[in-house]
């Protein structure tokens, strides 16, 4: 039997012909991964171990992002471990105030993940760089600190389920509609501890951005982690942004999955998952007006230059309504730089949103709008829990960038047409 891009990966790491779904297996690892919420928990818990130094300066990434620009003296405090543990180590990679970026949009702009990688990360997106052919998934702290100090990870390799995408998404359908959609049919934990590999020739139909949000929510399904196959456009991002040799690793015809799902992207529709779990997912006019307080377009998920332009494409020449607080949150500074010089910001304030500096913020309840008892929230965020970005009472519907941007305008979850565009 064959095996799945995944499991070929993990083989070559652990330095195996093959490995199969449930077989334990301790790989090398070519990126470790924390943010200054994870990190310091894992900077403690390696000062537990008799090794005191860490196994590769150049394969540790440490990133300021969740409380950064720090919010309070406990994020501040945390920041401050993070920043002295990079300075005793000499960490190449360590990214603050200045020079940060949302975490799982940095690395890959910044390089540090090519295809055939085996990463883990402090933090449950990591599973984003799957975009680029890459094996990455997220761990606690006490793995990351192993991981820090070794080098290598145990995985029980993942069985998978195959998504065969088709056609073309129509106008204002983005790759976010389409992970909305999968966990949606599936629930979330359809695959749980599964690699969820896509395949099909829809895929030259999502851009690079598509690919990163419908891999970066894998876990949302309770996935392992999500992963494309590495076609001329993955290449080319790696080439621009990137001096790494790369690995690519295809599928076995013969592979085992235990699923396979068809999905035709033309068919989709605007997709929104309503609260408190990301599978309770209804489509744009099936639903009753809902009228919103807040809409937050950023994130992991939808902070990138794509989604900068398409809020922004929605939002030209309109107004954010009354009593409704748009906030748009470029993933990077790169983005953000971008974005100014594309005239993106102006339009955004133009509109009446506001524009933050790179950061986490909102999405987890940390700082830059949180919601207020009985308050809703469209969002471009990941998770939608009771109590995500807030007070317990208040609820938060996520969506794409293009919904998002249209709902600020009208007040109430919408869809663009329902501006006329």
């Amino acid at each position: 039997m064959g095996m799945t891009m995944t499991q070929k990966i993990l083989a070559a790491h652990a330095g195996l012909d093959e490995v199969r779904a449930g077989q334990l297996i301790e790989a090398d690892l070519d990126l470790v991964l924390g943010n200054d919420i994870t990190a310091p928990v894992a900077i403690k818990e390696m000062e537990k171990f008799s090794k005191e130094t860490i196994f590769n300066k150049d394969k540790i990434a440490l990133v300021m992002d969740h409380f950064a620009p720090n919010k309070d003296i406990k994020s501040a405090e945390n920041c401050k471990c993070c920043r002295d543990f990079a300075a005793k180590h000499e960490i190449s990679n360590y990214f603050d105030v200045g020079e940060m970026g949302i975490e799982h949009a940095l690395l890959p702009e910044k390089g540090l993940v090519v295809a055939g990688d085996a990463v883990i990360g402090a933090d449950s997106h990591t599973c984003t760089y799957g975009a680029l052919g890459a094996f990455s998934t997220g761990v606690g702290s006490t793995d990351m600190a192993a991981g820090m100090v070794t080098g290598k990870a145990w995985f029980k390799v993942p069985s998978a389920i195959k998504f065969h995408l088709l056609g073309k998404p129509s106008k204002w359908v983005s790759g976010k509609d389409v992970i909305l959609h999968i966990i949606g049919m599936i629930g979330v934990d359809g695959a749980l501890y599964k690699s969820m590999e896509f395949t099909g020739e829809g895929i030259k139909n999502l851009t690079m951005d598509d690919r990163f949000t419908i891999c970066n929510m894998a876990i949302e399904a309770g996935g392992k982690n999500g992963i494309f196959p590495v076609d001329d456009l993955a290449i080319q991002y790696m080439k621009d942004h990137s001096k790494r040799e790369f690995n690519i690793f295809d599928a076995d015809d013969d592979a085992e999955y235990e699923k396979t799902y068809t999905i035709d992207l033309g068919k989709l529709e605007p997709t929104i998952s309503f609260p408190h779990l990301p599978e309770n997912t209804r489509t744009i006019g099936t639903f009753d007006e809902i009228k919103v307080d807040q809409a937050v377009i950023g994130s992991c998920t939808n902070g990138r230059l794509d989604d900068m332009r398409i809020a922004a494409a929605v939002l030209k020449g309109k107004k954010v309504a009354k009593n409704v607080r748009c906030i748009v949150i470029p993933a990077t500074q790169e983005i953000y730089l971008q974005s100014m010089r594309e005239g993106l910001l102006e339009i955004f304030i133009e509109a009446g949103a506001i524009v933050s500096t790179p950061t986490c913020g909102p999405c987890l309840g940390g700082h830059m709008g949180i919601l207020a008892k009985g308050e809703r929230c469209i969002s471009t965020t990941n998770r939608n829990f009771v109590g995500r970005m807030g007070h317990v009472e208040s609820e938060v519907y996520l969506a794409s960038p293009a919904v998002a941007a249209a709902s600020a305008v009208t007040g109430h979850i919408s869809a663009p047409a329902e501006l006329g565009l």
